[in-house]
């Protein structure tokens, strides 16, 4: 075999014998990566009531926190895509999960509300570095017949993330005591970070694949910006639900125990959709972005029976939170499939730059809601999260004709 072009796309390391192998390894790397650069975040959602009685704050705070999170990896996630870029995906998701397994330790010990704010802000800036890390990995090390599929595993890496965080209720939080389900979680990020290949590795992998200069365009840009809108107000209603899914199931008085198993379920739940789309991706040619619509639209759906069920109909309560859980919040997987094979060789950009919609609708969300929930209901609290997940859908579906009007997009685009 001769020495590839160093300003070629080249075949990974990992796939050389077949290109066409999807490696177990680089799976791994990706999804233990992305599920621990979310768990901070989760972990403090799920454990908010012991965390409450124990550092004193409420469901008005608990938004703010979340709220916060979003808003520093929003602020961060442009610039740490480029820094992604220029030391390479496995050095970067290395880092991001050893500097994660030191937050989750100072959250574990945080002795009041302040400190901990301070440690979850810093967490989010740890996932805007390693969620674009991921993305490029992918894009760069799994061959593109399985790329929807590691997508797809890789974005349910949060909802896994989501059912660590319902399972720790129960199973920690209410026997041995919240603090010690960080310091576990810390010790799994750090095994993590020593388990994924070497730095060394990274940087071969970017000798061969060196960065590419050229820049997004001015309709480009406009086009990912228009996405990023819609990605952020679908993410608004999402991060709300997992933020406030265990205080809603103990507000309709199922016990602290079950509310924490139902959250994991959620979580469950979205994972399992996340794949499955991603491997219906694989196999199809469905347009990838009417899909994404058509799921924030059933969301909507979910979130008008979490309204109900505060209302006139509690047995739709389970049943809502599972649905809004799948659809409304199943389909980034796909979304992000839909972006970089839109930008092929500016996949670490393109999603840094719509994953600042998605952090600011994380930020936007649980504040909005745990504001509604203190002053208001619920009941407002689901349905402004439902009219925010049509927006997004409609906001969505603009933004694709956007694209596909645009020939100077098509240059960029695979197949």
């Amino acid at each position: 075999m001769t020495e590839p072009d160093p300003g070629a796309p080249t075949a990974p390391p990992s796939a050389a014998a077949d290109p066409d192998r999807l490696a177990p390894a680089d799976l791994f790397a990706a999804v233990a990566s992305s599920i621990l650069s979310s768990l901070a975040v989760f972990l403090v959602a799920a454990l908010a009531l012991q965390i409450g009685d124990s550092l004193d704050f409420g469901a008005a705070s608990l938004g703010f926190l979340v709220s916060l999170y979003y808003l520093s990896a929003a602020l961060t996630s442009i610039p740490l895509s480029r820094l992604v870029e220029a030391i390479g995906s496995l050095r970067a998701m290395r880092w991001g999960c050893a500097l994660m397994g030191m937050l989750l330790i100072l959250a574990g010990a945080a002795p009041n509300f302040p400190c901990l704010l301070i440690v979850i802000a810093l967490a989010g800036a740890v996932s805007a570095g390693v969620q674009p890390a991921t993305n490029l990995f992918i894009v760069r090390r799994i061959p593109s017949a399985h790329q929807g599929f590691a997508l797809g595993i890789k974005q349910a890496a949060v909802p896994i993330a989501v059912l660590i965080a319902g399972l720790s209720v129960p199973a920690i939080a209410l026997t041995i005591g919240w603090r010690w389900g960080f310091i576990i979680a810390a010790v799994i990020a750090f095994a993590t970070s020593m388990a994924l290949p070497p730095s060394r590795s990274s940087l071969a992998e970017y000798r061969a694949h060196p960065p590419t200069v050229k820049q997004l365009g001015r309709s480009g840009v406009n086009s990912l910006v228009l996405l990023a809108v819609g990605f952020g107000l679908g993410v608004a209603a999402a991060s709300a639900l997992s933020a406030f899914a265990v205080t809603a199931v103990v507000a309709a008085n199922l016990g602290h125990g079950t509310a924490g198993l139902v959250a994991g379920l959620g979580g469950c739940c979205a994972a399992v959709v996340r794949v499955g789309i991603g491997i219906h991706a694989d196999r199809s040619r469905s347009p990838h972005l009417v899909v994404v619509a058509s799921m924030l639209g059933l969301g909507a759906i979910a979130y008008l029976m979490l309204a109900a069920s505060t209302l006139t109909v509690p047995a739709l309560l389970i049943p809502g939170i599972m649905l809004a859980f799948g659809a409304g919040w199943g389909w980034n997987g796909l979304f992000n499939l839909a972006v970089v094979r839109r930008y092929p060789t500016q996949a670490a950009r393109a999603t840094g730059i719509t994953s600042v919609g998605a952090r600011a609708g994380g930020v936007i969300g649980p504040a909005v809601f745990g504001v509604v929930v203190t002053h208001g209901s619920y009941t407002w609290a689901w349905l402004i999260a439902a009219a925010s997940a049509m927006l997004g859908a409609s906001i969505i579906l603009f933004g694709r004709r956007m694209l596909d009007s645009d020939p100077a997009l098509a240059s960029q685009q695979q197949g």
